[in-house]
């Protein structure tokens, strides 16, 4: 992190109480609440949002399908022994994929919820259920949300339902040629 950059935490949403929550991008922010606040007003201008979670980037664990070929990338730092420390208790990780390259942006559908002794341990488990380019996991401890309530999601994400998204392609492009063209000068300004 440089010196006055705010920590990046990933950001995570939800479209439907049906749908998986997806991994859509990240923001920068003080601390998780405000990590929701922002990734709010940057991932919830598309209306559909049912609920919105965020965790700070460096918790996540991630694999690609390069990496997989390695015997050793779903171990810990220091080996089998630091992936598997005795007596160390089961803990919940959410585990994402990003199924294929087709799509330009890094999306990660949630491939479940899994109990295991490293983040590593987690990926191997959600392998036996799914297929991907790429893994994420992050203990489920640090995952910060909204909470999934009639109230939260009407406050947090109805005034979103009522605007109206554009791609920035629907607006054009002025250039310089454009708000210049040869001829017209530019006017000096003396202060």
């Amino acid at each position: 992190m440089w010196g006055t950059e705010w920590p990046r935490f990933e950001v995570i949403k939800q479209d439907t109480e049906r749908s998986l929550p997806q991994m859509v991008g990240s923001v920068h922010a003080t601390d998780p609440e405000h990590a929701l606040l922002v990734a709010r007003h940057v991932f919830v201008r598309r209306p559909s949002a049912y609920a919105l979670f965020v965790a700070p980037a460096e918790a996540f664990f991630h694999v690609t399908q390069e990496g997989l070929r390695d015997p050793k990338a779903l171990e810990g730092p220091l080996g089998e022994e630091d992936a598997f420390p005795p007596g160390k208790q089961l803990e919940a990780y959410w585990v994402f994929a990003k199924k294929s390259h087709r799509r330009s942006m890094v999306y990660g559908d949630l491939v479940g919820r899994f109990l295991a002794r490293s983040p590593g341990e987690a990926v191997k488990e959600a392998l036996l259920e799914a297929q991907g380019v790429a893994f994420w996991a992050v203990p489920e401890r640090l995952v910060v949300g909204t909470e999934p309530t009639p109230e939260v999601v009407e406050s947090w994400f109805a005034p979103a339902r009522e605007k109206t998204y554009r791609l920035q392609s629907y607006y054009g492009l002025v250039t310089a040629k454009d708000a210049f063209p040869p001829g017209k000068q530019l006017e000096e300004r003396h202060a």
